[in-house]
């Protein structure tokens, strides 16, 4: 079982925005190289983080209004939102331990 949640745009305001924990929202598209290499080190982080990190993914394709939202250009985009603002970005095949830290500071 996936530690990971797909949202779309009618339910990221409910799983993103009000949620009370710091959420990493994987913006990505199943044509795109990078976002398979990324998508591992997302699903070992949403393990990882289990108990104080919300991990989920939006596929750009489906959900494009969130993506032009936040102005989403290039995927994978991995941002951190926390209280319901978008506090950390991070785009392209970044390691994991770029990713955790950009957690940790957020924790």
């Amino acid at each position: 079982m996936s530690a990971t949640i797909a949202i779309n745009d009618t339910t990221f305001q409910q799983e993103v925005l009000e949620n009370a924990q710091p959420v990493l929202v994987d913006f990505w598209a199943p044509w795109c190289g990078p976002c398979r290499v990324v998508s591992p080190i997302v699903e070992e982080l949403a393990d990882q983080y289990a108990e104080q990190v919300k991990v989920v993914k939006l596929n750009i394709d489906e959900s494009s209004d969130v993506a032009s939202q936040y102005d989403v250009r290039s995927i994978p985009t991995l941002m951190v939102f926390k209280a319901g603002e978008a506090v950390e970005s991070l785009t392209g095949a970044v390691p994991k331990s770029k990713l955790s830290s950009a957690l940790d500071k957020h924790l």
